[in-house]
């Protein structure tokens, strides 16, 4: 099965959750994603949601300096971006449910 379209359906929701426990800067976020379990996820995906997440309100950023390169941008999950990610968990969870119950009738 080719997971890259399931992949572009939950990926705000596993980043929002990324952020959850920790703030993150991009390649750190890819990285916390890869470890996760979604080897799939590209550099630009994760890069390109991190900006629509910001530019919908869901996150804020901060820059941190650099010793070993450029500055980091890092992003944080606010409040606006927690409600987010527990209605989208919900949500997914409904999802994943009712198609666990699918599966299970045909087995």
């Amino acid at each position: 099965m080719d997971t890259s379209q399931l992949l572009k359906g939950v990926l705000d929701l596993a980043v929002l959750a990324v952020l959850r426990k920790e703030d993150g800067y991009g390649y750190d976020v890819l990285r916390r994603l890869r470890q996760g379990g979604l080897d799939g996820v590209g550099d630009a995906s994760v890069y390109g949601t991190l900006r629509r997440l910001y530019n919908a309100g869901l996150l804020t950023s901060y820059v941190v300096p650099s010793e070993e390169g450029p500055h980091r941008k890092y992003y944080s999950l606010n409040e606006p971006g927690r409600a987010r990610l527990l209605e989208s968990g919900k949500t997914w969870k409904s999802f994943a449910q009712a198609l666990d119950d699918l599966l299970g009738e045909g087995a």
